[in-house]
This record gives C-alpha cells, sequence and structure tokens, in this order.
C-alpha cells in the first residue's frame, strides 16, 4: 500500500472513530433530558440571581421562545404545538424531567425526549436568557429546589 492509501485510511478511520464518538454524545444528551430527571444538571446552580428584573426578562424571552407551544399562561395549550405532542404545564407541582433549576436549564437548552418534541434552544439563545426564563418558570410554578 502507497502512502495516499494510508493516508485515506487514516482519514476514514478517524472519521469512523468520531462519528462513533458523535453518536455516543446524541445518546447520552437525549437520555439526560427523559423522564426522571438529570442527576448531573440537578447539581448544576442557577447562575443568575432571581431577582424582579432576571424575572421580567425570563417572562419576555419565555413569551418570544416558548409561549408558542406551553402557552400564555404556561398551562401547555399553546395553539402552534406541533401536532401530536403534549407540551408540560409549566405551572403545576408536577416536573416530570426534573425540578432543580440545573434540570430545568437542561431541558431549555438540550431539549426533550426522548422523541425531542421540543428542541433545544442551545445556540439559539444565549444562557444568561434561559436562566432568566428559569426564574420566571419559578415565579409561576412550584416553589425552587436550587
Amino acid at each position: 500500500m502507497d502512502s495516499h492509501g494510508i493516508r485515506r485510511l487514516s482519514s476514514a478511520f478517524i472519521t469512523a472513530v468520531t462519528v462513533a464518538c458523535l453518536a455516543l454524545l446524541a445518546v447520552a444528551g437525549v437520555r439526560a433530558q427523559s423522564l426522571g430527571g438529570n442527576p448531573v444538571a440537578a447539581k448544576v446552580k442557577n447562575a443568575v440571581a432571581s431577582s424582579p428584573a432576571s424575572i421580567q426578562a425570563g417572562a419576555a424571552t419565555y413569551k418570544k421562545y416558548c409561549a408558542f407551544c406551553h402557552g400564555a399562561e404556561a398551562k401547555g395549550d399553546g395553539k402552534l404545538a406541533p401536532k401530536g405532542t403534549m407540551p408540560a404545564d409549566l405551572t403545576d407541582a408536577k416536573w416530570d424531567r426534573g425540578t432543580t433549576d440545573g434540570e430545568i436549564f437542561a431541558v431549555i437548552e438540550g431539549g426533550a425526549g426522548p422523541k425531542l418534541d421540543m428542541k433545544g434552544f442551545k445556540g439559539r439563545m444565549p444562557e444568561a436568557d434561559i436562566w432568566n426564563v428559569v426564574n420566571y418558570l419559578r415565579s409561576i410554578g412550584p416553589a425552587a429546589k436550587r
């Protein structure tokens, strides 16, 4: 085998390893957002202190990005939710994907599985805005487990 063939083989091997690693990360990410909470995210502390300004900013961000599916009052009754999905009522005491600020952040950032009916906002919404939404949801939903 000449050096060109070896380079092609090396490139193919590196590509295969990269694809395998990305697949594992994708599976881990989906699993982390599935029902039952996320023990790793549960340990993450809210990076934005809850304040009237943060809650107001979170309400505006919620209205812009979340109200279409979760509804204006966050009851899970948004008129533009994709057919067949059932957006969560974010005001009730039952949070199936975790109850800590870190878990809520992880769901908003990474989406909600197992079929990812809710797409994540990573890269589309700054982290500070996600934390503001968490603070807003706390102001209208169950008490904080920080």
